[in-house]
């Protein structure tokens, strides 16, 4: 008797303690917009450039003074709240004071700082991307295929960027800073897949960063940055590199490979299929290539479970802000590529939240 007793006790304290964490995460999840909110605004203040600048500990009321704040309160609440989270932390001056510091999240978060993600803060949650976040319910019940974003703006994202010189600019941007971390992994991991390359269009590549840094790593190549005419005609001049306009659901130029990294992942499989068809139709036979980098979403990562979660939200992005976009598994974008007509491809994992797809046809 004493041990049901016990067992049924022991069940009950469990289930208290479910309860419990249970309320907790509820919280979290209320009010977990409050994260992306901080971060973009220690970012709108500087604080994260201003740190890291005076490479010293630095107080609430030299920092208030410096960013020109009417009350060193807010600021503090601001600082409380993100340190809390890592993002920042607190150090003694040496004076009796208690003064703050980077850590390896903040310097992420500088505007100038070769690795820097605050681009990519900032269009994220800005009032044209959040927006669509309130239309996912109605996005899985509608009968046809309106998007959350088109639900919103009236156009997609592409249109709406088109037609919004400053919209189109924070994507750019955005992308660009992608395109420094993601490049340095794909160097730093696999830089024998540019081997024997010559010329290599960038399909989507924006301003013109990626093929920057690849042309800039890999001297030997001609690189040919290609994108829709309102991107190519701001994208500034680069040794190495020539802008080309046009639609790649047109046509594509010649080269002796095409790269496409976070471009597939905006459009549905059919029209991926088109796009890649036209990568077919530009390289050689024998010898050309197409190098995809994208996200692999449930890859075996060493039991690296927030870069598979980090692919799942991506894939809620996908919802968000596009019409038939979607985040892929492996068995997903083998699809695509054999109804392209590619005869093998090899996937190469690398040190970041995308992988590299190597495509051969």
């Amino acid at each position: 008797m004493g041990e049901e007793t016990n067992g049924s006790v022991a069940r009950i304290h469990e289930g208290d303690k479910a309860e419990s964490q249970a309320q907790e995460d509820i919280w979290k999840y209320t009010f977990g917009f409050t994260e992306m909110a901080a971060v973009k605004c220690a970012i709108e203040l500087g604080i994260p450039d201003f740190l890291e600048n005076h490479q010293k500990p630095i107080t609430l009321n030299q920092l208030s003074s410096a960013l020109g704040c009417s009350s060193s309160n807010f600021l503090y609440r601001i600082l409380r709240f993100l340190i809390n989270r890592g993002i920042f932390k607190e150090e003694s001056t040496g004076h009796g004071e208690i003064g703050y510091v980077q850590t390896p999240l903040s310097r992420l978060l500088r505007r100038d700082g070769g690795n820097s993600m605050a681009a990519l803060v900032l269009l994220e949650a800005s009032p044209v991307m959040l927006a669509p976040w309130h239309f996912l319910s109605a996005r899985v019940l509608a009968k046809g295929n309106t998007a959350a974003f088109s639900a919103v703006h009236g156009k997609d994202v592409w249109e709406y960027a088109e037609t919004n010189p400053e919209h189109s600019k924070l994507i750019n941007d955005a992308m660009a800073c992608h395109a420094r971390v993601a490049i340095r992994a794909i160097i730093d991991n696999c830089p024998e897949i540019f081997k024997g390359i010559e010329t290599l269009v960038d399909v989507g590549g924006g301003d013109g960063t990626t093929i920057s840094l690849l042309v800039k790593t890999f001297p030997w190549i001609r690189g040919i940055n290609f994108d829709l005419p309102h991107v190519v005609s701001v994208a500034p001049p680069c040794h190495g590199v020539r802008h080309v306009e046009g639609n790649m659901f047109d046509s594509i130029p010649k080269a002796d490979a095409a790269f496409l990294m976070s471009v597939l992942h905006d459009w549905s499989d059919e029209e991926c299929i088109q796009i890649l068809k036209n990568c077919i139709k530009i390289i050689p036979k024998d010898t050309g290539k197409v190098i995809i980098v994208e996200v692999v979403l449930e890859k075996e990562r060493g039991g690296n479970e927030k870069l598979k979660d980090v692919g799942f939200m991506l894939a809620m992005v996908m919802m968000a802000h596009t019409t038939n976009g979607k985040e892929r598994t492996a068995k997903e974008w083998a699809h695509i590529l054999t109804a392209a007509g590619f005869n093998r491809h090899c996937i190469k994992h690398i040190n970041a939240i995308a992988s590299v797809i190597l495509a051969y046809p």
